[in-house]
């Protein structure tokens, strides 16, 4: 490590800038790789949700609005007991692949500054190595499709009324239903963000 730090002062870069890199190095080169392979696999989840407004709605009208969600999706009813079971094909987002490219090359990037300081013989053509990042996107592309269960659990009170909603899938998916049937999370506060429309 010392004579990596005389190595870097040597070729005019500052102790600051050496470690600096050097911590960017360390944060980011290990976890790439699981962040790529995490990419293509569920996050399974288990919510259980309240509707805004439930007193209002009809549990077979929440049911309705669940089914025409998922029905939207693309995903079909494969157990209809107590609990309902939903199963769809899930596709690849462009956005994820796009976000993932870009993480790749910011960490790639930093690889490339470390080895411009610790082998300074060829210069700035490290840099190179973040033309690979377009790969990690593709990686995704080609792995994301996967078959995805949903299961909704609607809770009845005694007084007719829709309790709760308890649902467990792919966090995804589970986030876009919430949004889309505004559905408020037991024991949460939901606060609308600075760029979400009123």
């Amino acid at each position: 490590m010392a004579s990596l730090f005389l190595l870097a002062e040597s070729v005019g870069y500052s102790s600051a800038s050496y470690y600096t890199s050097l911590g960017l190095f360390v944060i980011s080169v290990p976890g790439l790789w699981s962040l790529i392979k995490r990419s293509v696999k569920s996050k399974i989840v288990q919510k259980t949700f309240i509707g805004e407004g439930e007193g209002k709605k009809a549990p077979s009208q929440v049911a309705g609005e669940i089914l025409s969600f998922f029905t939207r999706n693309n995903f079909v009813v494969t157990d209809r007991g107590e609990t309902i079971t939903f199963e769809g094909m899930m596709v690849p987002s462009r956005g994820q692949a796009a976000l993932l490219t870009f993480c790749t090359c910011i960490s790639l990037a930093s690889v490339a500054l470390v080895l411009t300081i610790t082998v300074p013989d060829a210069g700035n053509n490290w840099f190179w190595i973040t033309i690979l990042s377009p790969l990690a996107g593709a990686y995704y592309w080609k792995r994301a499709s996967r078959k995805e269960q949903i299961k909704v659990k609607m809770i009845v009170a005694e007084d007719g009324n829709l309790s709760e909603i308890v649902v467990q899938g792919d966090d995804v998916q589970v986030e876009q239903m919430r949004k889309e049937l505004q559905l408020s999370e037991k024991g949460m506060v939901y606060v609308k963000g600075i760029f979400e429309r009123s």
